[in-house]
């Protein structure tokens, strides 16, 4: 039997400029409406999300900050 290596766990938060931002998000809509994998490269790392991902937004607020974000969850398939 032979054991898969993980990847690393990470969390990383990139800025996008407003035109950059919008057209990743047209992508993203484009992908979710055809059901087909979203692909996208952040921090140096190819990310591809599964058409069955599961899609969710959350709000928070801390003092006078507040933010929102867009997710997307899904289980990595092992190869």
């Amino acid at each position: 039997m032979t054991q898969k290596k993980m990847k690393p766990e990470r969390d990383l938060e990139k800025e996008y400029s407003k035109k950059d931002f919008t057209a990743k998000l047209r992508r993203l809509a484009d992908a979710i409406e055809q059901n087909e994998r979203f692909r996208i490269q952040i921090g140096g790392e190819r990310i591809s999300v599964p058409p069955d991902a599961v899609f969710n937004i959350e709000h928070e607020r801390e003092g006078n900050n507040e933010e929102i974000e867009f997710q997307m969850k899904w289980v990595r398939s092992e190869k």
